[in-house]
C-alpha cells in the first residue's frame, strides 16, 4: 500500500508504504526454530513480508505473504510490533516512509520447498543462529522479541476475538478483503 503526500524540497515525491509479515516459529525437541528467507546474491537472510493487495487488511497480507514467500501455512498468535524506516528510491528521487507490521506466527503446515521465486531459499534456523545471520538488526530485534514471547518473558497484544474467529473460519487461514 502506498500513499503520496507533499515531498520535502530536495525530493521529487514522498511516499508512505505499508507491508506486513512475521516471525514464524516452531518448537523442535523443546527448542525454538525460526523461518527465514534467503538470497545468495547479494547474501541476505530476512523475515517474510510484503505489500497488501487492493482492499486487503494488514493481518491478511501478513498471512498471504508469509505463505507465498516460505511455502509454510501459519496462524497469527499476536502482534510483535512495527518497524518504520526511510529510504530514497533513486530512479525517481522519491523519499519513502515505510512501516512493516510484524506478527508472531506459528507454523501449521506446508513445505519450505514451495516458497516463491522472490527468494532462493526458505529455511528453518535455531533461534540463536537466526539472530546471528540476519541481515537487518531491526528484524533481528523482532525475532528476539518473538523468542521472549514464546518463552513467556513478554506478553504480546492478542488478536481481537472477531479476528481470531475470522482466522479459524476461513479455509485459507485468513480472508482476502
Amino acid at each position: 500500500m502506498t500513499t503520496e503526500t507533499r515531498p520535502p524540497a530536495q525530493y521529487r515525491r514522498y511516499e508512505r508504504q505499508v507491508s506486513a509479515g512475521g516471525v514464524v516459529y516452531r518448537l523442535v525437541e523443546g527448542r525454538m526454530e525460526v523461518l527465514l528467507c534467503g538470497r545468495r546474491e547479494p547474501l541476505l537472510w530476512s523475515l517474510p513480508k510484503g505489500t497488501p493487495d487492493p482492499g486487503e487488511g494488514i493481518r491478511d497480507t501478513a498471512l498471504r505473504e508469509v505463505e507465498e514467500e516460505t511455502g509454510v501455512k501459519v496462524a497469527i498468535l499476536g502482534k510483535l510490533g512495527t518497524i518504520r524506516y526511510f529510504f530514497t528510491r533513486i530512479q525517481d528521487n522519491t523519499r519513502c516512509d515505510k512501516s512493516v507490521h510484524h506478527y508472531l506466527m506459528e507454523s501449521t503446515g506446508g513445505d519450505t520447498s514451495r516458497h516463491d521465486h522472490e527468494f532462493d531459499e526458505a529455511r528453518w534456523f535455531p533461534l540463536e543462529e537466526a539472530l546471528e545471520i540476519m541481515s537487518y538488526p531491526n528484524e533481528a530485534a523482532m525475532v528476539r522479541k518473538a523468542g521472549d514471547a514464546v518463552s513467556g518473558k513478554v506478553r504480546l497484544r492478542r488478536l481481537s476475538r472477531a479476528a481470531r474467529r475470522e482466522q479459524v473460519l476461513s479455509p485459507e487461514g485468513g480472508s482476502h478483503g
